[in-house]
């Protein structure tokens, strides 16, 4: 039985990750998560097939306490743990004093040394982050791309993609990071942009919302489906020769492009809707941030399964079932 930790199982990574696991009989997954209330949880995998959750476990535990994760890791002694926790807003980070970037890092900190006591280092999957590279002179963004990073969010994050590959280095160890750009499911939190921007037009097709402010419409990210990403975790963990990958569509689109085809979706003239403010915008926020994934691509054959339209679409069908 491969006893798999997950950190963070609640939120849509977890949600995906979880999923492709239990259809595998002998795995046997310990979840952590921050919400007492697990229902949502459970409602969101059955949404997506699963039926069977003898082989799951979730509990909720500090994971900023050094003394119980390690205590958790003598009981539990996992094989491989994928650490999805921890903040994850930017914009949060830079007005937290700190307190974002800290739990970041103490999050890993005490996940590496619980990992370190066992008798054998188990697989070790740390998700870094395309924020990491910042404002920049590179079209698109690969494995060897400078790092400038301008928030808290992203400092940590480097700090901790650094000591990946400085673990993996000197202790011959499985241990592996994927430089994440942006990904979207139904289970996006709402205060995300797709997310917003969804979940604003079906409220203005529905009456009960007028409009939407956002900062911009030219801005170009490189969005993907959240289950092409955990795909593309699976894979660096198990047949991965690097110790660090990007994944990533290889693709841009307008956030233009995002409001045209939802407003479309709902027969909705998006130019009546939509007002632009740029002061919510992040101080020197890259205009166009687009992945380079061929190492993956070539080396662990992964290509994701969606287009950004399939993208949108499954999420406004997922979030209109809500």
């Amino acid at each position: 039985m491969n006893k798999i930790l997950i950190t963070g199982i609640t939120g849509q990574d977890g949600i995906y990750l979880t999923s492709k696991l239990l259809q595998e009989e002998n795995n046997y997954i310990y979840g952590i998560s921050r919400n007492k209330n697990i229902n949502n949880f459970v409602d969101n995998l059955k949404s997506l097939g699963s039926t069977k959750f003898s082989n799951l476990q979730v509990i909720q535990e500090d994971l900023l306490n050094q003394k119980k994760i390690e205590k958790l890791f003598i009981n539990f002694q996992p094989s491989t743990v994928y650490n999805f926790a921890g903040p994850s807003s930017v914009y949060e980070s830079l007005l937290d004093s700190g307190n974002s970037k800290r739990q970041i890092i103490t999050i890993f900190d005490n996940l590496i040394s619980a990992s370190m006591k066992l008798n054998k280092l188990p697989n070790f999957f740390q998700p870094s982050s395309s924020e990491m590279f910042g404002p920049g002179k590179f079209s698109a963004l690969n494995e060897k791309t400078p790092f400038n990073p301008i928030s808290p969010y992203a400092e940590a994050k480097l700090e901790n993609h650094l000591k990946v590959i400085e673990l993996a280095n000197n202790y011959n160890w499985n241990i592996k990071s994927g430089i994440m750009f942006n990904h979207e499911s139904e289970f996006r939190k709402d205060n995300y942009l797709f997310s917003k921007v969804i979940k604003s037009a079906i409220e203005i097709k529905s009456g009960i919302r007028e409009s939407l402010t956002i900062g911009s419409l030219d801005y170009e990210r490189d969005w993907s489906f959240a289950g092409d990403i955990v795909d593309a975790t699976y894979l660096i963990i198990n047949k991965g020769k690097q110790p660090t990958y990007v994944i990533g569509s290889g693709t841009s689109n307008k956030i233009k492009d995002l409001i045209q085809f939802t407003f479309d979706y709902f027969e909705l003239d998006w130019e009546k809707y939509i007002t632009i403010d740029d002061s919510l915008l992040r101080k020197d926020d890259p205009i166009s941030i687009i992945s380079d994934p061929t190492l993956i691509k070539s080396e662990l054959k992964w290509y994701p399964k969606f287009t950004f339209q399939d993208l949108i679409r499954s999420c406004i069908e997922g979030m209109i079932k809500k």
